[in-house]
């Protein structure tokens, strides 16, 4: 399927390297038309590579032969850069917007990349061991077939570097904090989409106070005055806060003591179970990380591990709210937030003592508003796009090129 549309122009890519697949997307320039969305799923494993034609939507769906499927994410994303030049051979790509999860204390907006950037980026990998490694092989590999065009690091932990220092420590020595041991929350890139939607949305609510539940695979909540972040449920690490699809959340310190001292668990041993075995996954036996299974599941575990879940969000949104000294705007987001019709009414019913009251029927519906007119608070349905955001920062450095 060679560009259908026969689209042609200037054009920003991004790149999202996670841990095992590779998301991309393709923007016009100078409106950020997206054109080509697309991801590589199972690198490593039994590969596949994914694209969505817009705005057309057709799809196309390659499975490499077991023989030939990309071993690492070097190989996968050559690949896709073969594949653009070869599909897309009259789009001119003129810079490439890269999601990094991890930018430390220093990074709060996006950055061009440069060498001493990616030392410095190289520096922080010991702070996202299981993802920012494959950031910067995206980014790697990306220079090496666009090298003459700007790179834009844009960074999920950016849009939280306006907390205090009090929603920032740990109570532990003060020299951990000095070293970059601190709660850096996540998701980012999405919670600066939803702030912006809401200002477009409801410009005078978007003033008050705020709290955005990004509930997918990975899951955190954020607070939000004015439309800056003052408090998330994620800390130094991807692990806290709210039960994930295989991550566990919040967890008593206590806990990892008893795996290496009682169960004589390692370091990797234990990353292993709260990274890749815990959250919804762990709860249900093992049965799933996907919320849809556990939804459809007549197992008493499936329903104790939702049990757990719902119980988690409605305990950070009174933390939030308690932190805010009150709530005025709720919204969801995220592949749950957005999707399950039966997770934002559980969440949300028996919440009327903060203010909010359900309508089912919207619901039920999807629709972007879903509290009922005599809630205090209100509550929405919002999709998010972290990839236009990336794209929308990379164009930023590049207007100068059009």
């Amino acid at each position: 399927m060679n560009n259908p549309n026969n689209l042609h122009g200037k054009a920003i890519l991004t790149v999202n390297a996670g841990s095992s697949s590779i998301k991309f997307s393709l923007f016009l320039v100078p409106q950020l038309n997206q054109i080509i969305a697309g991801q590589i799923e199972g690198i490593g494993g039994d590969a596949s590579f994914k694209v969505k034609w817009y705005p057309e939507k057709s799809e196309q769906i390659i499975t490499w032969p077991s023989d030939e499927e990309p071993r690492n994410h070097r190989e996968a994303l050559s690949y896709l850069i073969q594949w653009l030049h070869e599909q897309a051979s009259e789009i001119e790509i003129i810079a490439v917007g890269h999601r990094v999860v991890h930018g430390g204390q220093k990074y709060s907006a996006p950055t061009l990349i440069m060498d001493e950037v990616m030392q410095e980026l190289e520096d922080l990998m010991v702070l996202a061991p299981l993802h920012e490694p494959h950031n910067l092989a995206g980014i790697r590999a990306a220079q090496e077939s666009f090298g003459d065009i700007p790179h834009v690091a844009c960074f999920d932990t950016a849009f939280h570097r306006t907390h205090s220092f009090v929603e920032d420590c740990y109570a532990i020595p003060r020299y951990f904090y000095d070293q970059g041991v601190c709660r850096y929350g996540f998701h980012g890139l999405s919670y600066e989409y939803i702030a912006e939607q809401l200002i477009k949305m409801f410009p005078k609510e978007s003033k008050g106070k705020v709290i955005v539940a990004h509930l997918g695979n990975g899951a955190s909540m954020t607070a939000l005055k004015g439309g800056v972040s003052v408090a998330s449920t994620m800390g130094f690490s991807s692990l806290d806060g709210l039960p994930m699809g295989t991550r566990c959340g919040e967890i008593d310190p206590g806990v990892l003591l008893y795996m290496m001292q009682h169960e004589g668990l390692s370091a990797h041993e234990i990353s292993e179970i709260l990274y890749k075995e815990s959250g919804l996954k762990g709860l249900s036996g093992g049965l799933s990380n996907d919320m849809r299974i556990l939804e459809a599941s007549p197992l008493p575990e499936a329903k104790e591990a939702i049990d757990y879940y719902v119980r988690e969000v409605k305990r950070e949104i009174g933390a939030l709210a308690a932190l805010m000294a009150g709530l005025d705007v709720l919204i969801f987001t995220g592949g749950i937030g957005e999707n399950s019709v039966t997770i934002r009414a559980r969440i949300l019913r028996e919440m009327s003592w903060i203010g909010i009251d359900l309508d089912e029927e919207s619901n039920f519906e999807g629709e972007t508003i879903i509290s009922s007119d005599s809630s205090r608070v209100l509550c929405l349905r919002i999709n998010t796009d972290e990839e236009r955001v990336i794209a929308r920062h990379a164009f930023e450095f590049t207007k100068q090129l059009l």
